[in-house]
């Protein structure tokens, strides 16, 4: 597990994300994994979205990009080699990332 997808994945934890799924993908332009978080609320994808950027920019890494923030119903952070996606309940089964990757490594945390 690569530092990025375990400091993800920790402050995901710290701000108690519900049904979190790592997809890792075997061989990808995009990324070497999807962190996947439901939150309850705008407020609390937000919250989930701030804590990872905090505990990133403690590492000296920013996000390569950002997007969904003001919203919260689908906020996406990139850091390169792993890219995090918080959803709203409604927003994350509409998109459903994880049938839509079902041919790569998809794990339940």
């Amino acid at each position: 597990m690569t530092k990025t997808k375990e400091r993800i994945l920790k402050a995901i934890d710290d701000k108690l994300g519900k049904d979190v799924t790592v997809i890792e993908f075997d061989d990808s332009t995009v990324a070497d994994a999807f962190v996947i978080a439901t939150g309850n609320s705008p407020s609390h994808t937000q919250a989930m979205a701030d804590e990872i950027e905090k505990v990133m920019a403690e590492q000296g890494q920013e996000p390569l990009g950002r997007e969904g923030y003001r919203e919260a119903n689908w906020i996406l952070l990139d850091y390169g080699d792993t890219i995090a996606h918080l959803f709203l309940p409604d927003d994350r089964t509409y998109y459903d990332l994880e049938k839509l990757w079902q041919d790569q490594k998809v794990q339940k945390m």
